[in-house]
């Protein structure tokens, strides 16, 4: 049984039971920062809020209950529907020229294996962790048998016309190219056999 941390402090739009779709994305800068932007933006009433928030090290935690919604994306119908899990991870990466680190687009830095793979107009990205995909598979296939969602997963993160359509799990950069979130190192098919697995 995976346990799952409740963050205090958030409150979701509203109520919607019904999901058909678990949408996956991560945080583009630590943890705690992260965490942090959640509680201040938008003078403390931030409405993107994520369902779940996966650590480096596998700790799950719960924002908004998972029957709710908020205005993660910009489309209302699909946030209805969607139940967000949010994995810690940098995202795409820049060599500071003058040292051997990387950075973020806020300047994160970044000194563990990089993955390297033109996407996106990007070259170097952060690595997702072995805990994370572990805890993310626990938690996809509760929620998947707790909402009746389909165990089926588009398996890439590459745009996906109709994609609001699909029932299963999707990335958000499945929605749109601008998103860079799965990025090219998430480990698809590791993540399909656990799955497939449970």
């Amino acid at each position: 049984m995976l346990t799952i941390t409740n963050l205090d402090g958030f409150e979701a739009t509203g109520k919607h039971k019904k999901k058909k779709q678990i949408i996956l994305c991560h945080t583009s800068r630590n943890l705690e920062d992260y965490i942090s932007s959640l509680r201040h933006r938008y003078n403390g009433s931030n409405k993107q809020l994520p369902h779940y928030l996966i650590s480096k090290s596998g700790e799950v935690m719960s924002v908004i209950k998972p029957d709710t919604y908020s205005e993660f994306l910009e489309n209302e119908k699909v946030n209805k529907n969607a139940i967000f899990i949010c994995i810690e991870n940098l995202g795409w990466l820049k060599k500071n020229p003058l040292s051997n680190y990387y950075v973020n687009w806020i300047g994160n830095i970044y000194n563990q294996g990089i993955y390297e793979k033109k996407w996106r107009g990007h070259f170097f990205w952060a690595r997702y962790t072995d805990e994370q995909l572990k805890s993310l598979g626990v938690l996809v296939n509760q929620l998947c048998e707790e909402f009746n969602i389909p165990k089926s997963s588009i398996g890439h993160n590459v745009k996906v016309d109709g994609i609001e359509k699909f029932e299963g799990i999707v990335t958000k950069s499945n929605f749109d190219a601008d998103f860079t979130d799965l990025n090219p190192h998430f480990d698809f098919e590791t993540f399909k056999m656990l799955l497939e697995n449970d």
